[in-house]
């Protein structure tokens, strides 16, 4: 599992894991019932301390991404589908919304962006 931080961003290092793993999770990289890393395993992969790792844990538990079972370990939830889903969905909202202020900045009319996205849907 690769996870990269920077020092630069604005965000808080727990929540660069957080979505990192987050995504890993929606592209399917990581798989339900696939195990992760212990805290501290990944606190010392990246060089954090263990409570950054808790706090990214907690996070993504809270999600419904993962689940920790006691003397076991932690898993990627085979609960999550849904939540997922959900999460693509409004993924994929944000991105046509972005695309639809573009279009209107630019002139286009709802129909030449609805053949624009047909034609990029039917290419993929």
């Amino acid at each position: 599992m690769e996870i990269i931080l920077s020092n630069a961003s604005d965000r808080p290092i727990y929540e660069q894991i957080t979505s990192q793993i987050k995504e890993m999770i929606m592209k399917g990289e990581l798989k339900p019932g696939d195990a992760m890393p212990s805290m501290r395993r990944l606190a010392k992969d990246l060089h954090v301390s263990v409570i950054t790792t808790q706090r990214a844990y907690d996070d993504l538990q809270r999600d419904g991404f993962i689940l920790t079972v006691p003397a076991k370990g932690t898993f990627v939830s085979t609960q999550n589908q849904d939540f997922i889903r959900e999460e693509n969905l409004r993924r994929i909202e944000k991105l046509l919304s972005d695309a639809a202020t573009l279009g209107r900045e630019n002139g286009m009319t709802l129909d030449e962006l609805k053949s624009t996205l047909e034609v990029v849907y039917e290419e993929e």
